[in-house]
This record gives structure tokens, C-alpha cells and sequence, in this order.
């Protein structure tokens, strides 16, 4: 099983992915919980040079290919892996977001992105995609708050004007559109507790899934 947790800055996907993949090592699920940009020692390099540093660090170009870089080693190295071996995959943020933020948000041709994709993962999609969808100005305040007192500051796409941030959440909300049988849309300003129960009735309805030893 392989699920991607999307959405815009400050949404909560990380915190559910998290807790989603405590309840299935609970239920003794081999679980592997990942992230992008990041996943293997050498994305995570990448992942550096991606989210720290100047909003205008890198063109347009160079960053999607940065994310492609960083992804072709992240899925060879652990996503396929994993997949292969019958683990689940959680990932925070996978190819939906260079959709979203480098389509959308900077321009970037999305049929060119749909040809990196199938070069780098081929035809294989997430099961199923939880898309966390918040007004962007309570998402900045949310990943500013969480940033303070960090040494290093992954604030690079976070710096970025709000007219950027609005085109990523229009674009997620687009994507999950012309996806209905993949991705589900999350509202990210209900309560944790309250998510977290609706994305195990999602997997429970969509993919027949049940387990035991679920929170209160």
C-alpha cells in the first residue's frame, strides 16, 4: 500500500502521517514512513540545497530538476524498495506537490512533469492521496510557529509571496479534482483527533481495510 499525505505549508499532513503510521506498526504493519524532498541519504542532501537558503536560490528549471534528482534516488532507494519487499509507504509529499508547487505555484509546464514522472517512477500512483486543504494565511502562521527556535530553517518555500501559496492550494485542490479515484480532500482546520478518525474511515471504506488496536 502506498499513501501520500499533500497539501500546502502548515496543513497538519506531516503530524498524520506520523500518527497513521504509529497505528499500523501497532497492528504489526511493516510501515515505512518517508518524506519528500528527503526519503535516502541522498535526497536528504538535495533536500538542503531545496528548502534552505534565498526564495530565489534557483530558477524555476533548476529546481524541478532538483526535486527529480532527489526523487529518482529517493524512490530507488527506499519507496520501491519498500513496495517490493510488501511494506506500506507512507510519504509526505510525493509528485503531487512538484505539481503543485513547481506547476502551479511556478509555472513550470505540467506535461513536462508528467514526462519526468513516468521516466523516474514509470506508471505506478499512490493508492491513495490525502490532500490537507487550509486557508494559506492560517498555514504560513502554523509553519512560521513551528520553524522558531530551529537552527536550521526550512523556511525557503514558506518566504514565498501569498499569491504563490494561493496558486499551490488552487492547484492541489485541481489535481485532487481530476483524481477523485486516488485522492480524498482533508479540511486541515478540524482537530488532529478528528482527522486522524476520518482517514481511518476513508481507508476502511475505500480499501476495506481494519484494525484493532485504533485510539479513542
Amino acid at each position: 500500500m502506498f499513501i501520500t499525505f499533500e497539501g500546502g505549508e502548515g496543513t497538519g499532513k506531516s503530524t498524520q502521517a506520523l500518527i497513521l503510521a504509529d497505528i499500523l506498526k501497532k497492528n504489526d504493519v511493516d510501515v515505512v514512513l518517508t518524506r519528500e524532498p528527503g526519503g535516502s541519504p541522498g535526497a536528504e542532501i538535495i533536500r538542503n540545497l531545496l528548502v534552505t537558503g534565498s526564495v530565489d536560490r534557483w530558477s524555476n528549471m533548476s529546481e524541478v530538476l532538483l526535486m527529480y534528482a532527489a526523487r529518482a534516488d529517493h524512490w530507488q532507494n527506499t519507496i520501491k524498495p519498500a513496495l517490493d519487499n510488501g511494506s506500506w509507504v507512507l510519504c509526505d509529499r510525493f509528485a503531487d506537490s512538484t505539481v503543485a508547487y513547481q506547476g502551479y505555484g511556478r509555472g513550470v509546464n505540467r506535461e513536462f512533469l508528467q514526462l519526468l514522472y513516468n521516466y523516474v517512477v514509470g506508471d505506478i500512483e499512490p493508492d491513495i492521496t490525502f490532500v490537507f486543504d487550509l486557508d494559506v494565511y492560517e498555514g504560513i502562521k502554523r509553519a512560521t510557529t513551528r520553524m522558531e527556535g530551529n537552527v536550521v530553517v526550512e523556511g525557503r518555500f514558506e518566504a514565498m509571496d501569498m499569491e504563490f501559496h494561493k496558486r499551490i492550494r488552487a492547484g492541489f485542490l485541481e489535481i485532487a479534482k481530476d483524481n477523485p479515484s486516488r485522492c480524498v480532500v482533508m479540511q486541515a482546520d478540524s482537530h488532529p483527533k478528528v482527522i486522524h478518525r476520518q482517514i481511518i474511515d476513508i481507508l476502511q471504506e475505500r480499501k476495506g481495510l481494519s484494525w484493532k488496536n485504533l485510539p479513542a
